[in-house]
């Protein structure tokens, strides 16, 4: 593969939506990624939380390939094996009781907003529309969903945007009874950790305090977990971490194992409204997609995620103690990394890239998001490339 024609080829044909690395992956094995010049990388990105086996896994291939060679579509019109084994498998993890599946953590999310108006339109009528969000939240680049999104530096240039969407401060639990306590409002959309705002988590009491608040009105709680889901946080879910069940939660992600799926897991209150014609994707549920995604649910069993609960223990401690760290963020092995101030995250992820580490930023952190397979050995190494790059600053 030559390296130079295929970058060349993207920057003439593709529109320049994204700031590269001039990185051409040519193929991958499990934690490792190598270039089209045979240089090797320790990934710790995932796809940005996608690849949850890593690259390759056997099983997870084979699932992917068998189901291939039979049927790769038939859409939502006909029924398929691998769609509802999913969806079955999801409905028995999460305690809730039905699927949507769409093709992106934006789609999910689009989804359980119509879910929780179509709700609110079925028992109360008009008028109760509003959908409050968090200050620092990322929800998708769909426009309802870069509405929800409460960061401005996503939203200039692409008004006017769907209306009744509103943002408090997180933690702030005053400002959410403002805001969601008129008889307005159908639905309140949270991430526990917010990956886009930095790797933020929500302090457990504000989200109490949220759920007490929005069973008391009948408000629908929504999680968006479509970076925290599927054993990102040590649990298959971070609500369980927060001994939460929300109205609905959003997955994507991790769930496809390096394809793309989105889920809306509802429970029956809210699902219930959802009727033929309410809502719809062709490829949602695409076979060959949630084949793969069987696969990956089936890891996460007690000893998987305790494995991912041990190595974020041991990884924390390691992160705190590097130069210029001031600060640890996240939850498991979704990290954010905080520096001394006048250190750039993105000075630091380009310095990882030339030393054989492929790493994130959120913000002004460095943000860790390794496949969920690693091992101690693959954590000290990435330890040990953070530290040399950052005594070199």
């Amino acid at each position: 593969m030559n390296r130079e024609k295929v970058m060349d080829r993207d920057d003439a044909c593709l529109m320049h939506t994204y700031a590269r690395s001039p990185v051409v992956i040519e193929r991958g094995e499990g934690m490792v990624a190598r270039d089209a010049s045979g240089k090797t990388y320790l990934d710790f990105t995932s796809g940005i939380g996608v690849n949850s086996l890593g690259f390759a896994d056997p099983e997870w291939v084979r699932a992917v390939a068998g189901q291939a060679a039979m049927v790769q579509h038939t859409s939502n019109l006909y029924y398929t094996a691998p769609c509802g084994r999913l969806a079955r498998r999801l409905c028995q993890r999460t305690g809730l009781d039905r699927v949507f599946f769409a093709n992106s953590g934006a789609e999910a999310n689009e989804g359980a907003i119509k879910c929780a108006r179509k709700y609110s339109a079925d028992h109360y009528g008009e008028g109760r529309s509003r959908v409050v969000s968090l200050a620092n939240s990322f929800h998708g680049r769909t426009l309802a969903t870069l509405t929800a999104t409460g960061q401005d530096a996503f939203h200039h240039d692409f008004g006017p945007f769907p209306e009744d969407f509103v943002y408090v401060p997180a933690g702030d639990p005053d400002a959410l009874a403002a805001a969601a306590g008129d008889g307005r409002t159908c639905a309140v959309l949270m991430e526990l950790v917010q990956g886009e705002g930095g790797v933020v988590a929500l302090d457990p009491d504000y989200v109490h305090q949220v759920a007490e608040f929005c069973a008391a009105r009948d408000i629908l709680l929504i999680v968006d977990e479509v970076q925290t889901g599927v054993g990102r946080t040590g649990t298959f879910l971070a609500c369980e971490n927060y001994h939460l069940r929300p109205d609905i939660v959003t997955l994507a992600k991790g769930l496809g194992g390096g394809l793309p799926i989105g889920a809306v897991v509802a429970g029956e209150k809210a699902a219930a409204g959802m009727g033929p014609g309410s809502h719809g994707s062709t490829f949602g549920g695409n076979p060959v997609v949630c084949a793969g995604a069987c696969v990956v649910v089936d890891r996460m069993d007690e000893e998987f995620l305790r494995n991912v609960q041990d190595q974020a223990a041991a990884l924390w401690p390691a992160l705190r103690a590097l130069p210029h760290v001031v600060g640890v963020t996240g939850l498991g092995l979704m990290i954010g990394i905080q520096f001394e101030p006048g250190l750039r995250a993105a000075d630091v992820r380009a310095a990882c890239e030339r030393r054989g580490l492929l790493v994130l930023t959120a913000k002004d952190r460095l943000r860790l998001l390794p496949p969920l397979i690693l091992t101690r050995a693959d954590a000290e190494k990435a330890v040990s490339i953070l530290r040399k790059v950052l005594q070199g600053f």
